[in-house]
């Protein structure tokens, strides 16, 4: 075998590599991106049923409800214009409460509840977390203009 056919077999074999180790990397990162909506953009049927994603925004006060037999509870999560009812079983962070910003990520059911695996609160009474930000922000631009 010439040099040559050595050097472009080598070639293609490299390129063969890099290719699959491209596509088992953008298979992964697919497989872990959860998108993030506000109640707004989840009642208007944009984010996807089935999928996990994560959802933003305020506990609504008066909301929250504890199951006294599990670790189950349920509350809504609002941008001020629209709330989406959350079902979570596990142990909420010590800064979760009503009125307060929280990022939820998990699914949406059939029922139009949102089943969370996973709660973060704010750490602190300036932080916001950026999407709830964005998303009030959005919503209240949209409630200002419809006046």
């Amino acid at each position: 075998m010439k040099a040559r056919n050595k050097r472009i077999i080598l070639a293609l074999i490299g390129l063969t590599a890099v290719g699959m180790a491209a596509y088992l990397a953008i298979s992964a990162l697919r497989n872990n991106i959860a998108y993030f909506f506000s109640p707004s953009q989840v009642l208007a049927n944009e984010a996807p049923i089935g999928a996990t994603f994560r959802l933003g925004g305020l506990v609504e006060k008066g909301s929250l409800r504890r199951h006294n037999d599990s670790l189950k509870v349920e509350f809504f999560v609002t941008d001020l214009a629209q709330k989406v009812p959350v079902v979570y079983t596990g142990i909420l962070p010590d800064l979760f409460k009503e009125g307060q910003g929280v990022v939820t990520k998990g699914r949406l059911g059939t029922d139009g509840r949102f089943y969370a695996d996973s709660v973060l609160a704010k750490h602190d009474e300036t932080y916001m977390p950026p999407e709830v930000a964005a998303s009030l922000k959005t919503t209240h631009k949209l409630k200002d203009t419809r006046k």
